[in-house]
């Protein structure tokens, strides 16, 4: 059995890490400062514009900047001066709103489908070659085709969270629902249960566990699709932010976005953790 390791041993090992990671960053980034590099390419140049022309200054934020614009934004994350113009708060709220919606709707469907592909021999057989089909397809290839048949950038993105939420969670379900031990479906026969009551108080609270892990996993997968799909349409949204940012050349902001989004997707992946444990069970 692996030895359990104190907390405060593990937080103590992360947090050094953590400062001798910033430590040297921040020498490192400091040491480049006023110092000539080699030629840049010219479209690379271009492309950065006045940042370029700096010659030795390089546009690598330092952490102590970084730092100093996370209070900044701190002070008031959701304001709104216009269209292109909102907190990040604003931003991040825009796409915890996609991802709710699509996942939500792709809960909707996968898992009731899920447990009848589960129950069903047939319908599974039937389905399983649909499915095998579309599951690899990379979640943005429906973005043109979604953006041409919606017309719509905002409702696109929540189709392309529900495309790719629906996969994990559809044959999470079938599996769960499959492998319920016969004893248990044994009993509900010879309790006279019928199918709802044997798919309600037998199927359904064997089969959570494994139901619950498609939704973790689809979670996770929504949450790092809709920051694709935002840089591709645009408007509004965390993936809109950081292209916005690097059109702005603001690599500071664009470090506190990928910083954010890890921080809220850990939190996604956590708050679908406890509900795993709630519903999980041991023999």
């Amino acid at each position: 059995m692996t030895r359990r390791i104190p907390f405060w041993q593990s937080a103590t090992l992360s947090l050094l890490i953590l400062a001798l990671f910033l430590g040297g960053w921040e020498l490192a980034i400091r040491a480049a400062t006023g110092t000539s590099g080699p030629p840049m390419d010219p479209e690379y140049a271009a492309l950065l514009g006045q940042a370029a022309a700096q010659g030795g200054q390089t546009a690598m934020p330092k952490p102590s900047d970084i730092f100093f614009r996370i209070v900044e934004l701190a002070r008031d994350p959701f304001y709104v001066r216009g269209t292109n113009d909102q907190g990040i708060g604003v931003q991040i709220s825009y796409s915890l709103l996609r991802v709710a919606l699509g996942f939500g709707i792709a809960a909707l469907v996968a898992i009731p489908l899920g447990f009848a592909i589960g129950m069903s021999p047939l319908l599974n057989a039937a389905l399983n070659p649909f499915i095998q089909v579309l599951r690899p397809v990379s979640p943005l290839a429906w973005m043109p085709l979604a953006l041409y048949s919606i017309k719509d950038s905002a409702i696109s993105s929540v189709f392309v969270i529900f495309i790719c939420s629906i996969w994990p969670m559809l044959l999470n379900t079938a599996f769960g629902v499959a492998s319920v031990r016969c004893e248990w479906l044994n009993v509900g026969r010879t309790l006279e249960a019928g199918p709802w009551r044997t798919a309600w108080k037998i199927i359904l609270p064997a089969a959570a566990p494994t139901i619950v892990t498609g939704m973790r996993i689809s979670i996770g997968i929504a949450w790092l699709v809709i920051v694709a799909a935002e840089m591709l349409v645009g408007g509004t949204g965390i993936g809109y932010w950081v292209w916005n940012q690097w059109n702005n050349l603001s690599i500071a902001d664009i470090v506190i976005a990928i910083l954010l989004i890890g921080l809220v997707g850990l939190l996604l992946d956590r708050l679908l953790g406890m509900l795993q444990r709630a519903v999980g069970w041991a023999e």
